[in-house]
């Protein structure tokens, strides 16, 4: 679907999701008070940008989508492939656990992750009512976060993987994710049979498909209803932060998503 704008800032909503009710989005470097190289919207703390304008920037998130900001629930993410359940918000002072998947059923929490490449990926079951968000790059596609994720949900809430919504977000496409010998490797030893259409030869080298990949893990756990973004953010850094179309001297877009209150 075309952009949202809500004042200056621009972010991307599911179709699937937003028929469900749910407060989504995510969001567009537009719209925020950060410099160069981090311009505008950086939700990255560990990327070089003041601590001020990060705090500015995603008040700025919060305030768009009539979110609290006390509401917010994230988490450190590292590249693992830990899931948090959270009955609670983390208190803005507290210091972030580490997870690459947070869920809740909770619609007084927020949850909120940031990204700039790696795959963001929104879960929705409406029939208990849970939301999840994962963030995924190629380490946490090969070791499977997001089923991890998917599990989480059917043990912890009861949900069922024919119900569940799955909406795969805006991040780095297959025309420039090239990668190397060892991660080819891990691809096949996760994906089997179905890796070779998810490793492309391109200009002498071999790219992954995280966007496929993650569908695969999804389909394969039983979800049905998956929509992908398509939008890769190597090909648009004028709306996007991309870690290595700017090679490394960039910032991290926000993504929330929420319960109707």
């Amino acid at each position: 679907m075309p952009l949202t704008q809500t004042g200056n800032l621009k972010y991307y909503k599911f179709d699937l999701l937003e028929e469900a009710g749910l407060t989504q989005g995510i969001f567009t470097r537009k719209g925020g008070v950060s410099p160069a190289p981090w311009e505008s919207l950086n939700l990255g703390g560990t990327v070089g940008d003041t601590r001020a304008n990060v705090i500015d920037n995603r008040l700025r998130l919060f305030n768009a989508l009539d979110r609290k900001v006390e509401s917010l629930f994230d988490v450190w993410q590292v590249h693992g492939t830990r899931i948090i359940c959270s009955d609670t918000p983390r208190p803005l002072d507290a210091p972030h656990k580490e997870a690459d998947a947070i869920l809740t059923d909770r619609p007084e929490i927020t949850l909120f992750m940031r990204f700039a490449d790696c795959v963001p990926i929104f879960l929705y079951d409406p029939m208990h009512k849970v939301i999840g968000i994962v963030h995924a790059g190629w380490m946490g596609t090969v070791n499977k976060i997001v089923s991890n994720a998917v599990d989480a949900m059917i043990n912890r809430y009861g949900s069922e993987p024919e119900n569940v919504m799955a909406g795969i977000g805006p991040s780095i496409g297959p025309d420039h994710y090239r990668i190397g010998d060892e991660v080819i490797k891990q691809v096949k030893q996760t994906f089997g049979s179905d890796a070779s259409e998810l490793l492309k030869a391109i200009d002498g080298g071999i790219h992954f498909d995280l966007w496929e990949a993650n569908r695969i893990l999804l389909q394969r756990d039983g979800v049905r209803h998956i929509q992908v973004a398509g939008i890769c953010t190597h090909c648009h850094i004028e709306d996007w932060y991309s870690h290595r179309g700017e090679h490394g001297k960039t910032g991290r877009f926000g993504a929330i998503l929420a319960l109707p209150h």
